[in-house]
C-alpha cells in the first residue's frame, strides 16, 4: 500500500460515518405578511388569469372540483380549491430506497441532497473537453454515487443520447439507475404511453404492483408548465397518470426572472407559487393519496445575453426564497441548487455552489437537486465534480447541524483540569472520543503541512478527485438486482446496459 493510500485508509477509519442530516430552517428572508401579499397574488393568478394549453383530463379533473375554462382557453383555479388542496395535500412522508437505512424522511426543515438535471454532455476527466453522455455513463454516475455518503439521492443527471425512443430513453434510464444504486432514485417520463413500461420495470424489482405502491423506490421529475403560465400538456398528462400510479411526483417549475417571469424576486415568486400549485392541486385531485413535493425552482437570468445565471447570488436568494414559501404551505420541497456557469471544477465552481448550496441548507431545503455533479449551466456532468461536490458537501451540511448547549459540551470539569494539568486538551479522552463524532475531515480537499505536501508531488482536490473516481469505478460494481432477476427483466423489456 502507498502513502497516499494509507493516509486515505486512515482518514477514512477516523472519519464519521453517520449519514449528516441537518434540521435547520435557520434562515428567514420574509415576514408573515410578506409571504401572505405572495400568497394572495398566486390566488389572483390561479383565479383571474389562469394557464393555458390544460390536456382534456386536467381541465376535466379541475372543472368538477369547482375550476372553469374561460372563453379562451385557460383553466382558472378558484380559491376554495387551491385552499382545500394545500391543507389536504400530505405534509410529509418518506422517500423509499431499497437500501432502508437510505430512506429520505421529507419533513419539517431535513436536508437532503442529491445529484440531477437532464445535461446533454459528460466532462472527460482526461481531457476536460465535453462530449455527448450515453447510457453507460449514467450507470456508471449511479454506481459512483452510490459510495459518496452525502450525495443521499440519486437523480438522473444526464441524458442518454444513444437511445433511439423514447420508451428505450426513459426505461433504460429508471434501469441505469436502479442497478447502480440502492438509494431513492428521481427519473422522468417523457410521454404518457411511457408510464405504464416504467411502472411495471419497478414493479417487477419490487416483487408486485402493491410494493411498489407502498414503498416506491423511484419518483418522477415533472416539468408541467411552460412559463409564462402555460401547461406543458404532455408532461401534465404524464403528472396524472404517475400521480394515479404510486410515483412519488416532484412537481416542478422553472420560471427565468426576467425573460419568463417578472424581473423582480417577488412578482417572479407569485408566478412561479401559481403555476406549482397548479401542479400540485391537480396530482391531488388525481389521487387524495398522491406523494407530491413542492418544487418552485425559479432560476435567475443574466439579461445581458438571456441566458441562465445559476452560480450567482441572486440565484442564491431567489432560491431560498423559493424553498420558504414552499415552507409557508408546510409542502415537503425541493429545489435546484448547485448549477453553477463555470465549465470545470474549478475555483469558480466552488465559491457559486458553496454559497448557493449554503444558502440552501441553511433554509432547509427538503430535497436539493443538482448539488452535486453539474456544470456549465446544467449542460455538462463531471465525474470528478462528485467527489469534490461531495466533500464540499459534508462540510455545508455539517454547518447546518444544531449546536449542543448542556452541561457536558460546556466542559467546565474538563476545563478546570486541563488548567491544573497538562495546560492543552489534546490528549483529553473527550477530545478524542469526540474527533470522530464531531468533526469531518477532507479526503481530498488539502491539509498537509508545505513541506509534506511538496514531497508527497503537490497533489490538488482535483489530481485527488481523479484517483478517487478512477478506485470507485474500477471496484464498485454492485449487484441490486440479482442475475435471475436481470435476465427475467430483459425478457420483458429492451434493456440496453452490460452490467
Amino acid at each position: 500500500m502507498s502513502n497516499r493510500s494509507r493516509r486515505r485508509q486512515e482518514r477514512r477509519e477516523t472519519q464519521a460515518t453517520d449519514k449528516i442530516i441537518p434540521n435547520t430552517g435557520r434562515m428567514k428572508f420574509f415576514s408573515d405578511t410578506q409571504l401572505r401579499s405572495i400568497h394572495d397574488a398566486s390566488l389572483q393568478i390561479l383565479d383571474s388569469i389562469g394557464l393555458s394549453d390544460a390536456p382534456e383530463e386536467a381541465i376535466r379533473l379541475i372543472c368538477d372540483n369547482g375550476g372553469s375554462l374561460t372563453d379562451s382557453g385557460r383553466l382558472t383555479f378558484p380559491e376554495k380549491l387551491v385552499n382545500e388542496a394545500i391543507s389536504s395535500l400530505r405534509k410529509s412522508f418518506i422517500l423509499h430506497a431499497r437500501d432502508k437505512e437510505q430512506n429520505l424522511d421529507i419533513s419539517e426543515y431535513r436536508v437532503h441532497t442529491g445529484t440531477g438535471g437532464a445535461s446533454p454532455m459528460i466532462v472527460d476527466m482526461a481531457t476536460h473537453t465535453f462530449r455527448q453522455s450515453i447510457l453507460n455513463d449514467l450507470y456508471d454516475s449511479s454506481r459512483l454515487v452510490d459510495k459518496l455518503d452525502n450525495i443521499h439521492f440519486f437523480a438522473r443527471p444526464m441524458v442518454a443520447n444513444d437511445m433511439d425512443t423514447s420508451l428505450m430513453l426513459d426505461v433504460n434510464t429508471a434501469y441505469a439507475a436502479l442497478v447502480g444504486t440502492s438509494k431513492h432514485v428521481i427519473s422522468s417520463i417523457s410521454h404518457i404511453n411511457n408510464i405504464k413500461n416504467v411502472h411495471e420495470l419497478c414493479s417487477v424489482i419490487a416483487g408486485s404492483d402493491e410494493n411498489f405502491y407502498n414503498q416506491p423506490f423511484l419518483s418522477l421529475n415533472i416539468n408541467h408548465v411552460v412559463p409564462p403560465l402555460r401547461f406543458d400538456t404532455e408532461s401534465c398528462k404524464v403528472l396524472i397518470e404517475a400521480s394515479r400510479r404510486g410515483f412519488p411526483v416532484m412537481v416542478n417549475t422553472f420560471g427565468q426572472m426576467g425573460a419568463s417571469s417578472p424581473v423582480t424576486i417577488a412578482g417572479c415568486l407569485a408566478q412561479t407559487n401559481a403555476e406549482t400549485l397548479a401542479g400540485m392541486i391537480i396530482a391531488w385531485v388525481a389521487n387524495k393519496d398522491v406523494n407530491a413535493i413542492y418544487g418552485a425552482r425559479p432560476m435567475i437570468t443574466d439579461l445581458r445575453t438571456g441566458g441562465m445565471a445559476g452560480g450567482s447570488g441572486e440565484q442564491a436568494l431567489l432560491t431560498a426564497a423559493a424553498v420558504e414559501l414552499g415552507q409557508y404551505y408546510n409542502f415537503p420541497n425541493s429545489t435546484i441548487s448547485g448549477a453553477t456557469d463555470s465549465k470545470l471544477p474549478d475555483n469558480q465552481a466552488g465559491y457559486e455552489k458553496a454559497l448557493n448550496l449554503t444558502l440552501a441548507v441553511q433554509t432547509g431545503a427538503n430535497l436539493i437537486t443538482q448539488a452535486a455533479g453539474t456544470q456549465a449551466g446544467l449542460m455538462a456532468t463531471s465525474f470528478e465534480a462528485y467527489v469534490i461536490d461531495n466533500e464540499m458537501l459534508g462540510a455545508i451540511l455539517s454547518s447546518g447541524k444544531q449546536i449542543e448547549v448542556s452541561e457536558a459540551s460546556l466542559s467546565l470539569q474538563g476545563i478546570q483540569k486541563v488548567v491544573e494539568g497538562e495546560g492543552h486538551f489534546l490528549g483529553q479522552s473527550e477530545t478524542f472520543k469526540r474527533m470522530s463524532t464531531d468533526f469531518l475531515y477532507p479526503e481530498n480537499a488539502d491539509r498537509q503541512a508545505y513541506e509534506t505536501w511538496v514531497a508527497n508531488g503537490q497533489p490538488n482536490i482535483n489530481s485527488n478527485a481523479k484517483i478517487k473516481v478512477d478506485e470507485l469505478l474500477n471496484v464498485h460494481r454492485p449487484k441490486y438486482i440479482p442475475k435471475d432477476l436481470d435476465n427475467h427483466i430483459r425478457k420483458l423489456f429492451d434493456i440496453m446496459i452490460s452490467i
